[in-house]
């Protein structure tokens, strides 16, 4: 599955448009990275447990966003964007989406 963020792929030609595929995940903090972040907030420095988190729910909001363009028989994904909000204090969530796409 090619995926670009941009509204064209070179050398392809975009044949149909299937519709929006999204993919999301919703992730809470735990209690073990929220000491650590504690302690490194006191000091300075980046949190790397939240961004080791946001890594993750970025992967695993993309591989939905695959899954939902091949059920609609796409080959690319295009115009991809991301997207996270905060669903109640100590979750959010990743949003991944794009226009899914038949090339040529």
């Amino acid at each position: 599955m090619l995926i670009t963020t941009s509204e064209n792929i070179p050398n392809k030609e975009i044949v149909e448009i299937l519709g929006i595929s999204r993919g999301s995940t919703v992730r809470a903090r735990n209690v073990g990275r929220d000491i650590f972040a504690g302690l490194k907030n006191i000091v300075g420095g980046e949190i790397s447990e939240y961004t080791q988190l946001q890594a993750e729910s970025r992967e695993q909001a993309i591989q939905r966003m695959i899954i939902d363009a091949e059920k609609m028989g796409a080959d690319a994904i295009i115009n991809v964007r991301f997207q996270s909000s905060m669903i109640m204090q100590g979750a959010s969530e990743m949003l991944a989406y794009g226009t899914a796409v038949k090339t040529k």
